[in-house]
């Protein structure tokens, strides 16, 4: 019986083994299909036709956004990963020869605004930097200086730097990381990344096998349902915590940290593809958003062309 659900879960499945998806990402799809299904009061393949699916992205669009403070409705690009689930899917059943009155080329993505990349100056990326030395216990300080210029260093994602071990080689420049989908790719430390990590390291009495975990104190102790390795909320409010410390007013998460890395090595010279390399892109098109905020060729000629620099 090709029960909905049933589907869903095999599909599900499918992307786990076959696909090597991340469990947080088969989370988002199912909450995606789910959704979905609920709406539509979906119980089998042929009940998802045209009519269903239009309504559905009408109200997808009616939706409020999920940090809306305006009335402002769901993002476009949000209401892109409910179709993108929804047309992956589609493809799984017909894989299965499933017959579905409605097939994914018929979903056509709605179009969204050109991404921009929120990024802080040099000097403020400085005082980030330094804002761990006012920090007094001297684990925390080592550790949260370490996080910031690892980083900086190696332009990781938040998932990527949470999920590093313990026994990462610091006599190398660099360091082996498995991006999504799976990837494997090679990001380089600096030499205060390597200097803060071992100064850290060495500091540690756990025996928590990953390389970044939380510091308790005679006065702070764990809860029992709390792991000691950070996670991507973890690193987020220490980022946070620093840059309210080091006077920054603009938002400041780690993934700004990334995009200050990448656009460190464009504006020094570096080319697209090196850098989509580093940061771990599948498409080159996501890594060409930087050029628009490092182009010196650009900023060059303007300066040698334009009346009002004469």
């Amino acid at each position: 019986m090709n029960d909905l659900n049933t589907l869903k879960r095999q599909f599900l499945e499918h992307l786990e083994i076959e696909k090597g998806r991340s469990l947080k990402t088969i989370e988002n799809y199912e909450r995606y299909l789910d959704k979905f299904f609920q709406f539509g009061k979906l119980k089998s393949p042929k009940d998802i036709n045209e009519d269903v699916v239009r309504e559905f992205r009408l109200w997808l669009n009616r939706q409020p956004g999920a940090y809306s403070t305006r009335n402002e409705t769901m993002k476009r690009k949000t209401q892109n990963y409910y179709l993108i689930t929804l047309r992956m899917f589609l493809k799984y059943l017909v894989k299965r020869k499933i017959s579905v009155p409605f097939t994914a080329d018929q979903i056509e993505l709605a179009k969204v605004p050109e991404r921009s990349i929120d990024v802080i100056t040099a000097l403020e990326l400085n005082r980030l930097l330094e804002a761990p030395n006012q920090e007094k216990n001297p684990e925390t300080r080592a550790r949260d200086r370490a996080i910031i210029e690892m980083l900086f260093s190696t332009g990781l994602r938040v998932s990527e730097l949470c999920a590093l071990p313990r026994e990462t080689d610091l006599t190398l420049d660099e360091i082996s990381v498995r991006g999504k989908g799976g990837k494997i790719r090679v990001v380089f430390l600096s030499e205060n990344a390597k200097k803060y990590l071992k100064e850290y390291l060495k500091l540690r009495k756990d025996m928590n096998g990953a390389l970044f975990t939380r510091v308790f104190t005679k006065n702070v102790k764990p809860k029992k349902d709390e792991g000691d390795a950070l996670d991507r909320r973890s690193i987020e409010r220490i980022i946070k915590k620093y840059a309210t410390i080091a006077g920054i007013t603009g938002r400041v998460t780690p993934h700004v940290i990334r995009h200050c890395f990448a656009t460190d090595l464009l504006h020094n010279g570096a080319d697209l593809r090196s850098v989509q390399m580093l940061l771990g892109h599948a498409n080159i098109n996501t890594t060409q958003i930087y050029t628009h905020v490092t182009d010196k060729h650009l900023h060059d000629i303007h300066k040698k062309f334009h009346s009002g620099n004469n």
